[in-house]
Order: C-alpha cells, then structure tokens, then sequence
C-alpha cells in the first residue's frame, strides 16, 4: 500500500524567523514558494551579464517614475516570496524600509533563466499570475527569446502571451520605459516591440 506523507507547508513569517535563528545564512540561496523551500540556481556568467544590462537600461529607461529593485524578496502571499531577478516597484519615499513590496506595488517582473525556463514557466509565472503581478518577463539565455506575460487571472493563467528574440531586450525596455512616462503606475505596460511565436520549449 503506498504510503502518502503530510508536507507540512511554512509561512513567510516562519521563513523569516528561521533566518532570524541562524537556520538559513545570508549565503543560503533559497527562495519561499508555495510554502515550501527552494534552491535557486547558481548565477552563470551570462546570467549576471544580461540582469546588469536590464538594470542598466531599466534604471536609465524609468529614472525617478518607478525603483529598480534586483534579485530582492517580494511577499505574493503568506506562503510565496520570491526573489526575481528584477522588479520595477510604485515609487515610495522610504524605498519599502517597513516591508517587502507586495503585488499591489510591483509594475514588472522579470526572470532570467539560463537553466531554469521550464521551471520559471511552470512553477514561477503562474505563481506570479495568481498574486495579479501585471506583467513578467521572461529572458530565456538557452533559447535566446523574451516572452512576456500580460493580463493575470485566476488560476495561475495569463491572458496575453507573446515572445520576442533576445536582440530586441533593448528596445523592449525602451518601450515599457516609455509607457510607465506615458500611464498611470499600476495600470500595467502594454507589449510594443517586435514579437514572434514562442519557440517549442525544451525538456
């Protein structure tokens, strides 16, 4: 007979306390998904290169309109905080000193992958979808494409999808720069760069 276990899932709240207590380190890279703790992969050469140019271009793209936040947790729920590789958040004076941002205050996440597309796909951007993140990117090395992902709903389901080859990261972030100028914060940012059918995903 097949014995079934109890996973017995942790809070954001218990996540901090066990840094708290010297359980995880400030080396340790793991990240709160769903409650459970996940190792984050090492960060490649290629990895680092591309999130310093998306902070590059992003900074200087968005300037005072919106903060830059990179590889810094993000509490989707009680039982979610993830670290994406980058985030644009709503403008505060105190740069969130109280807390962590929250759904309600990121305008763009973006995710760069060089092993780990299929995971963030499956496991990342519907989590995101499910917290009503507006919008996520992510920046497949391996296949060299940008896929976005727009219009969240319930269920861990986008409404608009679309992709782009990796050339075009330039001026994607000109254009999304340049909605934030044009539009309310929080409306989210339209797609207004090239874009191409996703390539078939690996396994």
């Amino acid at each position: 007979m097949a014995v079934q276990l109890m996973k017995r899932r942790f809070t954001v709240a218990e996540y901090h306390k066990m840094a708290e207590a010297g359980i995880l380190g400030e080396d340790d890279r793991v990240e709160l998904l769903e409650g459970e703790l996940v190792a984050m992969a090492p960060i490649g050469s290629r990895h680092a290169t591309c999130v310093r140019r998306l902070n590059y271009l992003l900074s200087r793209g968005v300037g005072e309109r919106a903060i830059v936040d990179v590889q810094n947790p993000i509490r989707l729920s009680e039982y979610s905080e993830p670290q994406p590789d980058l985030a644009l958040l709503k403008p505060r004076p105190d740069f969130y000193a109280a807390a962590h941002p929250g759904p309600e205050d990121v305008l763009l996440v973006v995710e760069v992958a060089e092993t780990s597309a299929d995971y963030d796909r499956e496991v990342k951007i519907p989590l995101y979808a499910r917290a009503g993140i507006p919008e996520v990117w992510l920046v497949d090395l391996a296949g060299a494409q940008i896929e976005t992902f727009r219009q969240p709903a319930q269920g861990g389901v986008w409404g608009g999808q679309d992709c782009a080859a990796r050339r075009e990261l330039g001026p994607a972030v000109a254009a999304r720069s340049a909605a934030i100028g044009r539009r309310r914060l929080g409306l989210g940012l339209v797609a207004t760069f090239p874009r191409r059918p996703c390539a078939s995903r690996r396994r």
